[in-house]
């Protein structure tokens, strides 16, 4: 695929991503600050938002499986999760996490699992997605391109 198709999928699906609602402007802040003089500002952000998460979900389910829940460990598991999720835009994922958040405060057990396989199954999604974006990036200035920003008008 030469450059100038790369660079029309990639603001294709970028669009879609923020159509879908997997991303919000936060994401679009992040990417403005990525620039020549640092051209993974993205790709590094986005790895570490998914190695807390990983951690923090892995948190989530062991606190969940105790016999006596401690809502108040929950709680701050998933108030992190939202903070870190914001921070990048996934935007699923915050929303997920202010329903989980309602359920730890009525002290909800079945409701915090459900809403914990649900931000599962969102975080999921939306690192694949972050992944194939990042990796169409990575191809784009490969082959020599730049990332098309001015192109993402919303």
């Amino acid at each position: 695929m030469e450059v100038v198709q790369m660079q029309r999928a990639w603001v294709e699906y970028t669009k879609s991503l923020f159509r879908e609602g997997f991303l919000d402007a936060q994401f679009q802040q992040l990417q403005l600050l990525q620039d020549e003089s640092n051209p993974d500002f993205v790709a590094e952000v986005v790895s570490l938002f998914f190695e807390d998460s990983e951690r923090l979900l892995s948190d989530l389910t062991f606190a969940l499986e105790q016999q006596s829940v401690d809502f108040k460990k929950v709680d701050a598991h998933v108030h992190q999760l939202k903070g870190s999720s914001s921070s990048i835009g996934a935007q699923r994922v915050k929303n997920d996490c202010i329903a989980f958040r309602s359920f730890c405060e009525e002290q909800n057990v079945e409701g915090c699992q459900r809403c914990l396989q649900q931000v599962k199954q969102d975080y999921s999604l939306v690192k694949s997605k972050l992944e194939a974006l990042i990796r169409l990036e990575q191809q784009i200035v490969a082959a020599g391109g730049s990332i098309p920003m001015e192109e993402l008008s919303f």
